[in-house]
């Protein structure tokens, strides 16, 4: 009897030995396989931690580029004319972007029946002024126009960009005419003596702040103009186009009032254009 007690014993603890090398073999493979996962999701933490941190500091190419396009570009506020002040001398071609690009330089090509009169155009200085006059050169706002106004005696300018300067003969109303909105000047010359030297072209305005529109002139001999008008950029070609105008005099219709008269040399833009340089 004892010995069979002890048989049994034996069995019983053999079983028991067996039992818990496996339940321990089974605690050994659970610990393996989150241990195996634990560093699974921390590799994958560590992987997202990395991109989130080079994403934020050095940027993706899509953040990068819009971060140097906001650095290049500038917003223009254009005025619109009310309807009551839209006369038939405005011609309204629309309104140019709001954003616009204040790198790199253009060339401004004047094409006129006397030749081609070409400026470089700086937009770092003027974004706004050469974004005006790039939209107004592709609607075509300057072809077949007259420069309507010169004046030779103090402030030697000849004056253009009215588009209601054309057609046949000189109307009363040349020298009013715009596009429906008005814009605030840029780049105005208040430490530079003489503020407008000659070679300089610039806008014209009415005299309140805000008021440029499409109308610029070309300074032939340095003028002493109050620094009231945006310094659009320099002539780069056919200054003696203006100075053979300038030499054939006015006829004065403008004596009274601003000064000067219409040209008695004609001068009349064919076509303007603003290119990249």
């Amino acid at each position: 009897m004892t010995s069979t007690r002890e048989r049994q014993r034996a069995a019983a603890r053999a079983r028991l030995e067996k039992e818990m090398a496996e339940r321990a073999a089974r605690a050994r493979k659970r610990r393996q396989t989150q241990a195996v996962v634990g560093a699974g999701v921390v590799l994958l933490l560590v992987v997202a931690g990395t991109a989130w941190l080079a994403s934020n500091m050095l940027g993706d190419d899509s953040g990068t580029d819009n971060t140097a396009q906001d650095a290049n570009t500038v917003q223009c506020d254009w005025v619109e004319l009310p309807e009551g002040e839209r006369t038939p001398q405005v011609k309204d071609v629309g309104l140019p972007d709001t954003q616009q690009s204040k790198a790199g330089v253009q060339t401004m090509t004047i094409t006129t029946n006397l030749g081609p009169i070409t400026a470089r155009i700086d937009r770092s200085a003027v974004p706004c002024t050469a974004g005006s006059f790039t939209h107004l050169a592709e609607q075509n706002f300057f072809d077949n126009t007259k420069c309507h106004r010169l004046v030779t005696e103090g402030i030697k300018v000849l004056q253009c960009g009215d588009p209601s300067a054309t057609g046949e003969g000189w109307r009363e109303t040349d020298g009013t005419g715009g596009p429906s909105y008005r814009m605030a000047e840029e780049n105005l010359p208040a430490d530079k003596r003489p503020p407008y030297p000659a070679g300089v072209i610039a806008m014209a305005n009415s005299g309140q702040p805000s008021s440029s529109g499409s109308q610029f002139f070309i300074v032939y001999g340095d003028s002493p103009l109050d620094p009231n008008y945006t310094v659009l950029g320099t002539i780069t070609g056919g200054m003696d186009i203006v100075e053979d105008v300038a030499a054939a005099g006015d006829d004065g219709a403008f004596a009274q009032q601003a000064g000067g008269g219409h040209p008695k040399k004609e001068v009349v833009i064919t076509d303007l254009t603003m290119t990249n340089a």
